[in-house]
């Protein structure tokens, strides 16, 4: 895709419906393109700028046991997750995706940001293989209903679908 890319915002009150109408500006801002770092930069802008009350939205990628951040938007982050560590190395250790209604109450949450309090993970699996994470934070309490993930794990298909990982 090249030029100016229009970015609807997500409407609150249909979450399906949201989601359905993120999920094609998704595959029309990544038809084309295929590069790893092009597509995570401008699916984490879009989740960002598109998806209510978050306060960071980016990927780390998976390089050996160890989950490095990707591209993202929000505040500086960890840089490096063991598998198995926080929210995002269980996620990936699982391949399975985490959503906590409250970040405090999670045993070993990683605080990169102290205003978040709610998040989700996805795993990212190519071919069955995991490559990553996406990983989404609010500041609201218990932001992630079971809608948001069935969504975001379209969109998160979606990214994958359209990306090339080594």
């Amino acid at each position: 895709m090249s030029g100016m890319f229009e970015i609807k915002p997500m409407m609150a009150a249909d979450t399906a419906a949201g989601y359905a109408e993120l999920e094609q500006q998704l595959r029309a801002l990544l038809g084309g393109e295929r590069d790893y770092t092009a597509n995570a930069a401008n699916t984490a802008a879009l989740l960002f700028h598109t998806v209510p009350g978050l306060n960071w939205a980016g990927f780390y990628r998976l390089v050996g046991e160890t989950l490095v951040i990707g591209p993202f938007q929000g505040k500086p982050a960890c840089v490096r997750i063991p598998l198995g560590q926080g929210l995002c190395g269980t996620a990936a250790a699982r391949r399975a995706t985490v959503r906590v209604p409250n970040c405090r109450a999670f045993p070993g949450h990683i605080a990169c940001d102290p205003a978040s309090n709610a998040e989700i993970v996805l795993p990212l699996l190519a071919q069955g293989r995991l490559v990553g994470v996406l990983d989404l934070d609010s500041p609201v309490l218990n932001r992630f209903s079971e809608a948001d993930q069935t969504g975001l794990e379209r969109l998160a298909a979606a990214f994958v679908a359209a990306t090339d990982f080594e």
